[in-house]
């Protein structure tokens, strides 16, 4: 079950990959969920939302089983926090394009969040910060993302209203 865990924490190994693996994870999630929602047409809200929610719960108890393989409290090889923080404003966007909520071409709010959870994922304002300082632990590593990734929905809710 270890493996399993520290596979999901790590992304697939995507956390291995680079000097940058926040970036890339993120940049591949967006990729990931730009084909399946835009190119494929897989857009059930539904399903996506309770997916979402079950990927949240269980990444607690594996980033913790996983953490104990790292040298570090918040090893850069565990991104499955970047997963679900940059999933929250694609999942809004979702949302948003089914109730015609989206007057520009779709790409560019994809692209919008993609900048918008990477700058408050590393500017780390408060909240984002008070988790990632005062959680050294699983819940810190994944909560500072959810934060970051809750403001990047809100910039893409209001940028949704005026374009």
């Amino acid at each position: 079950m270890k493996k399993i865990n520290i596979l999901l924490s790590t992304f697939f190994g995507y956390g291995y990959l680079t000097k940058i693996p926040g970036t890339i994870t993120s940049a591949v999630t967006v990729v990931f969920l730009y084909i399946a929602y835009e190119v494929l047409g897989y857009n059930d809200l539904k399903f996506s939302i309770i997916f979402f929610i079950l990927l949240f719960f269980y990444s607690f108890y594996a980033v913790k089983d996983s953490e104990a393989e790292f040298e570090n409290k918040d090893p850069r090889q565990i991104v499955i926090d970047e997963v679900l923080g940059q999933s929250m404003p694609i999942i809004l966007l979702l949302y948003l394009n089914q109730t015609n909520q989206i007057n520009s071409p779709i790409e560019i709010y994809y692209i919008f969040s993609f900048i918008f959870f990477r700058f408050f994922d590393i500017l780390k304002p408060f909240p984002v910060n008070y988790f990632d300082k005062n959680y050294k632990n699983y819940f810190g590593i994944i909560m500072d993302d959810i934060i970051a990734g809750l403001y990047a929905m809100i910039l893409i809710y209001l940028i949704s209203l005026k374009f």
